[in-house]
């Protein structure tokens, strides 16, 4: 459906989705640039008070405007995300019929885009834990012929590498998770990612430099956990010790399944 707020929505070079304050100025009924600004300002404190990247959401910008006789004066204006249009109806006065249906578009607009993008990590997360199962076991294969027994101290390695000396019951106890919950199980798709890229590094160097003897083998799985830790570092990334823990994967699995039905009914 077509809204005076979708029609002045604009693309940017990498398909993301921004509304120009001067342009939203008038459909929130504000007639004055110097309210208005008051307006984003409140947005941008509620932004840093929600732990929002600022840059992500209100963007300082300059236009062009023609003021006669084809001479052109630069003005300043702003570019907001569906997120930063919200907050700025959301401090507005309701009573005014303006306000009221901004705060009930980006409002339920906000929502949708939120449930895509949990839907979206939720498709990720299924997706990694399914190939990391897979990869496991191709890992504990080339352990066992790599000379490994003990593949619980095998794969301990592979995390204190990873995890900066934690080993599997320390992850579980810095993640808050029961002993009956799998760590995988509740790792975000990043983490996942991660684990995923140790296993298969990890059964690729055992294979590459035909390692042979349990403490070799040990040895071969920290470094590679250690190597991917740095590179994650480097990258500026979070530390996968660090990263929140999310519900199982069973109940992602639900979500979608569930919103699979909706699309079908």
């Amino acid at each position: 459906m077509q809204t005076p707020f979708n029609s002045i929505k604009k693309i940017n070079e990498h398909g993301q989705e921004f509304w120009t304050a001067r342009t939203l100025m008038s459909l929130l009924g504000y007639k004055e640039w110097r309210k208005f600004q008051g307006a984003i300002k409140k947005a941008e404190q509620s932004c840093i008070q929600n732990n929002q990247q600022l840059e992500n959401h209100i963007v300082a910008a300059a236009d062009m405007v023609l003021i006669g006789s084809g001479a052109t004066r630069e003005i300043s204006d702003y570019h907001l995300s569906r997120y930063a249009c919200y907050l700025i109806a959301q401090n507005g006065d309701p009573r005014k019929p303006e306000i009221a249906n901004a705060q009930n578009y980006f409002a339920i607009q906000t929502r949708k885009q939120e449930v895509s993008e949990n839907l979206l990590e939720d498709k990720k997360r299924v997706l990694l834990r399914e190939d990391i199962k897979q990869h496991n076991v191709d890992l504990a294969k080339a352990a066992d012929e790599a000379g490994v027994q003990k593949y619980g101290v095998f794969q301990n390695f592979g995390y204190m590498g990873l995890y900066g000396g934690l080993k599997a019951k320390d992850i579980h106890k810095k993640k808050g998770l029961k002993k009956s919950q799998k760590i995988l199980d509740h790792m975000t798709s990043e983490e996942l990612a991660a684990n995923l890229f140790r296993a298969t590094q990890a059964e690729a160097k055992l294979k590459r430099e035909k390692i042979q003897g349990a403490n070799n083998a040990n040895k071969a799985h920290f470094e590679v956990g250690q190597t991917v830790r740095k590179t994650i570092e480097e990258l500026g990334g979070t530390m996968p010790e660090e990263l929140p823990t999310t519900d199982g994967i069973k109940q992602a699995k639900t979500r979608l399944k569930n919103s699979e039905n909706d699309l079908l009914s």
